[in-house]
């Protein structure tokens, strides 16, 4: 007399072994993306904010580069401040700034960089100034730019005068709350 493997029929126990067993690639599949979406959520990124809403959203390694170009308020003169994502990863870095004119809140002193001129300009290189996170605003014929990632931000065209602007980093899935 042949046994029930033989003829094809299995046990209840048997079934439900086999139907776990089918489970077993869903269950995986799924711990992948799990996995996947929790590291892709901890990559840090550098945020844009301006009146509480979502500019950009880059990648930030140490060493991503920005700049910030602004019409001085009171010297009325175009100003470039070339900014980093700071080594620890967390923060930024001001390394230099190009200016036209001398003026209020523009560096010249020795302690503050390496100065030097360049026909119209005026450069401070290695001013190494750290920042855990930078609040701009917009303002009265400032034309506040934010060159980031290959694309320019032209913050005044969208946002009235006196609009904080907010630059940070974070993991991408804390900043997407914030």
């Amino acid at each position: 007399m042949p046994s029930s493997h033989e003829e094809g029929i299995f046990s209840e126990r048997e079934v439900s072994e086999l139907s776990k067993l089918r489970r077993l690639p869903v269950y995986l599949c799924i711990l992948g993306i799990l996995l996947g979406l929790g590291d892709v959520l901890s990559q840090p990124c550098l945020f844009v904010k301006a009146g509480g809403q979502r500019v950009a959203v880059v990648p930030a390694a140490p060493g991503t580069s920005f700049t910030i170009h602004f019409i001085h308020s009171v010297q009325k003169t175009p100003v470039w401040e070339n900014l980093a994502v700071a080594p620890d990863g967390s923060s930024f870095v001001l390394h230099s700034t190009r200016y036209q004119s001398f003026g209020v809140g523009l560096p010249f002193l020795e302690q503050e960089g390496n100065f030097r001129q360049e026909g119209d300009y005026y450069i401070m290189d290695d001013m190494e100034r750290h920042f855990p996170r930078l609040t701009l605003r917009t303002g009265v014929g400032t034309k506040l730019t934010l060159t980031l990632g290959g694309r320019r931000y032209r913050l005044y065209e969208s946002y009235p005068p006196g609009t904080p602007v907010e630059l940070f980093v974070s993991p991408l899935g804390k900043g997407m709350l914030l």
